[in-house]
């Protein structure tokens, strides 16, 4: 599965990279909302995982985004701790699911494996 990646911190970006690569998934990434746009535009991800608060365009805006250009596409969206308002946004905007951060590598690969299976 392709999946892209957006996620403005470092450390947590190249975790998940990891994780994903590990789990057999082609991975693109990037640290931004407006290249995380471009790359879907360009790469076709078969699951977006977007942080929210990002440089540039939100990933409130990616959800949104896609869902009106590619309804099929799954987004998991990345949240900080007390940011259900946020969560129930993007929700409202067609995100299939969401993390809780800090979370575990497992965890993820559990999420983005039921999303496999619709692939």
């Amino acid at each position: 599965m392709k999946i892209l990646v957006a996620e403005d911190e470092p450390i947590m970006l190249k975790i998940i990279e990891l994780r994903l690569k590990k789990d057999g998934h082609t991975v693109i990434t990037t640290d931004n909302g407006r290249d995380a746009l471009e790359h879907i535009k360009t790469h076709q991800p078969d699951l977006i995982i977007t942080d929210i608060m990002m440089p540039y365009s939100s990933g409130l805006e990616i959800v949104g985004t896609v869902k009106l250009q590619q309804k099929s596409t799954p987004i998991i969206v990345l949240s900080a701790m007390g940011q259900e308002n946020v969560v129930l946004e993007a929700f409202n905007l067609g995100a299939d699911d969401y993390i809780t951060k800090p979370f575990s590598p497992n965890e993820l690969s559990l999420r983005v494996k039921r999303f496999t299976y619709m692939a």
